[in-house]
């Protein structure tokens, strides 16, 4: 339960008929079961004790009774289990009848649930919940009777459970926006759910999109085996969804529906929080368990290692990116679109983007002027891939070498010659002067190359690579151009267009150098990633950072779960430190930020994406980190 986690669990075990005591037999089996695995909450079928499809038997007193002794013996057996769990069965109250969830915590009743939205079957015996919450004694038991309750741990505030009961989840308004909207982050579905052909389909794609619509986690317990198949039949079909995302799923007719998982409770906030997720002011009842401890969970669920090529279209990337900047020529006026081309990741993608944007705006590939600039650090293998790719998309090329403009402007200022941080930027900026100077030159804009990775981590020369007139890589982290240019590559490899695709790929497997230093014979001097650390974790770190708000703590034990493979705890350590401390002095480079499209879910604009103070203390955060 640490870091936000809760484990969580669906379970469907095999139903008898008209059995009450038999079928509390096969509960109280599962809620051990689940407290043995370390769950904290746990969903059983619809109508569980009685069986849903024991039809109008269920209107006989006889056995609802018998439900609610079963009920009772429940829990009896589960006293000292604290898995909060919920389990279907008819409950009768004031002369009517309800088709109920019961939620029971450690040998306590917490509340009773009855069902809102009645098929037209159901309505034979059941009368739909009522508008408001009343009182029921069970059990011997008093507690709440009602849909608006809602159940949560005092040592885990950010866990807050709600419960609906299967055809509620189809209803236009289903009762877990409510509950949403009343604070709970989990909801759990009792179901008697029926199989017929591209059903489960259906069902399973309305569950993501009502976990995405209200941002919550959502467990799905359906009947299964033991069910009547007089006219339909029961799958025993399970399910865990957190915000849109499957987490684990038992499928129709598995052998064994035990399906667990782990919702993260504190991204549900977070991502409630970034967008202005509505409060409701519905008065709801508010049950709270005990738990004494907080263990930390045993992560199941598996943790994405590039979230960002993970959530996106690749294809759509570019798209994306070139219907921005043809927006941009169009409303400029521009002639020419100006790039500064390396031979590196971020200039290929921004060029290859230039042409489809120039595409989009009825204009040649011969519009963008491709510039590349040979200066101290200037690799052969950069070079070469840079003059390739511009003679393929036919493009305008150009070449100025800038090296004894930079070396005038050293001895001008009085720079004595060591490989220091002014003769490092001092190229950056004469190559940005350069490339300005041709678009006003040509009547065009500056395209900017820079890209998220270098963004967060405030990796660019201040009024050099920093700066452009629309800044195509603004939202997009270096693991997702590797990825979006690799699959440029394959496309123009069908195309029949293989010299090109060759040089994309060999562009794609270059260290990324900024090459500002002299290179060691045909080596590159200067590779970023040494210097950083590796972008695979820095993606890893702003992904989660970012879009979730996660604490360092977690981050750091999510990515060591995520790169177990590849790197120890104290190189991922290590380099988090870096990205904290890199990442908290650099906001003053992407106050002054040129325009961009947003491309991926996280942005760093200044404009409304995210704000922070330039001046921000960022001791507190290093030492969270290094301490951690």
């Amino acid at each position: 339960m640490k870091n936000g986690f809760i484990k969580v669990a669906a379970f469907s075990p095999r139903v008898a008929l008209a059995k009450p005591m038999e079928n509390a037999a096969s509960a109280i089996g599962a809620i051990r079961r689940a407290g043995e695995c370390g769950v904290k909450v746990l969903a059983l079928p619809e109508l569980f004790l009685s069986g849903y499809t024991a039809a109008d038997l269920l209107r006989f007193s006889s056995l609802v009774l018998e439900c609610e002794n079963a009920l009772a013996h429940l829990l009896s057996e589960t006293k000292g289990i604290k898995v909060l769990t919920l389990i279907g069965l008819p409950v009768a109250l004031n002369g009517a009848l309800y088709n109920c969830a019961a939620v029971v915590f450690d040998g306590e009743l917490c509340g009773i649930v009855p069902k809102t939205h009645l098929t037209f079957s159901e309505k034979r015996c059941f009368s739909g919940a009522p508008n408001e919450n009343t009182s029921i004694s069970l059990c011997g038991r008093h507690v709440t009777f009602g849909a608006k309750q809602l159940f949560t741990f005092r040592e885990m505030p950010s866990f807050v459970l709600a419960a609906e009961i299967c055809n509620d989840l189809w209803a236009a308004v289903p009762p877990s926006a409510h509950h949403a909207a009343a604070g709970a982050t989990v909801v759990a579905n009792l179901a008697a759910s029926p199989e017929y052909s591209g059903h489960c389909e259906k069902r399973t794609e309305l569950i993501k999109s009502l976990s995405l619509r209200s941002l919550c986690g959502y467990v799905f317990a359906s009947a299964g085996e033991g069910e009547s198949t007089t006219d339909l039949v029961y799958s025993g079909h399970c399910a865990v969804f957190e915000c849109g995302e499957l987490l684990a799923e038992s499928g129709a007719f598995a052998k064994d529906s035990f399906t667990v998982s782990e919702i993260d409770c504190d991204s549900i906030l977070s991502q409630r929080r970034s967008d202005s997720f509505i409060n409701s002011e519905e008065r709801y009842v508010v049950y709270e368990c005990g738990l004494c401890e907080v263990s930390e969970t045993a992560l199941t669920r598996s943790i994405e290692k590039f979230p960002f090529i993970a959530e996106a279209d690749l294809d759509g990337v570019v798209e994306i990116q070139s219907r921005g900047l043809a927006r941009r020529i169009s409303a400029s006026g521009a002639k020419t679109l100006v790039i500064g081309i390396s031979g590196g990741l971020d200039s290929t993608i921004a060029l290859l983007v230039a042409v489809r944007a120039c595409e989009l705006c009825g204009k040649g590939a011969s519009d963008v002027l491709a510039v590349t600039m040979p200066c101290f650090g200037t690799s052969g293998r950069t070079r070469e891939n840079a003059e390739i790719i511009c003679r393929e998309l036919g493009v305008t090329f150009k070449e100025v070498d800038i090296k004894s403009a930079v070396e005038r402007h050293l001895d001008d200022i009085g720079h004595k010659g060591e490989k220091d941080v002014t003769f490092e930027n001092s190229q950056a900026r004469e190559r940005t002067q350069v490339l300005m100077d041709l678009a006003n030159l040509t009547g065009g804009i500056v395209v900017g190359t820079g890209d998220l990775s270098e963004l967060a981590l405030g990796f660019a020369t201040y009024n050099g690579d920093h700066m452009s007139m629309y800044g195509v890589n603004a939202s997009v982290p270096k693991t997702l151009i590797r990825a979006v240019v690799r699959n440029e590559a394959k496309k123009y490899r069908v195309n029949g267009k293989k010299r090109l695709a060759l040089s994309l790929i060999d562009i794609v497997e270059t260290p990324v150098s900024p090459e500002l230093l002299p290179p060691d014979g045909d080596n590159i001097a200067q590779v970023t990633e040494d210097i950083v650390g590796p972008y695979e974790l820095h993606d890893f770190f702003i992904y989660n950072l970012l879009k979730y708000g996660y604490s360092f703590e977690k981050i750091l034990r999510l990515a060591c779960i995520a790169f177990e493979e590849e790197y120890d705890r104290e190189t991922v350590k290590k380099w988090l430190t870096v990205f904290v401390r890199r990442f908290m002095t650099q906001q003053f480079k992407r106050s002054c930020l040129p325009d961009g499209p947003k491309v991926t879910s996280v942005s760093l604009s200044p404009r409304g994406e995210f704000a922070m103070p330039s001046d921000c203390g960022y001791g507190m955060f290093v030492s969270e980190t290094e301490n951690l």
